[in-house]
């Protein structure tokens, strides 16, 4: 698969599945205070996944950053979560 036409994108895309993951967990009896950790620890590994495959245009060139970025795109997740509620 080219990642070439991903660039940025692919941060939104860690928002995307850490968004589906958090609507797939809610159907579980999995009590609902731990979807931002999940997704937050979710979005993590998917940030470390994507700088170690080399996804151009990546925000991230160390695992630190990666972390971060990942983390961040998790929990953005649960934002969009409470303004789709909202």
């Amino acid at each position: 698969m080219d990642f070439a036409s991903f660039g940025i994108a692919s941060v939104a895309c860690i928002t995307v599945i850490c968004y589906l993951a958090a609507t797939a967990v809610k159907q579980t009896p999995l009590a609902n205070k731990w979807l931002p950790s999940i997704c937050g620890a979710l979005g993590g590994l998917l940030g470390l996944a994507a700088m170690y495959i080399n996804v151009p245009d990546f925000p991230a060139a160390d695992p630190l950053t990666a972390l971060a970025v990942g983390i961040v795109s998790g929990l953005a997740a649960t934002g969009a979560d409470q303004v789709i509620k909202q």
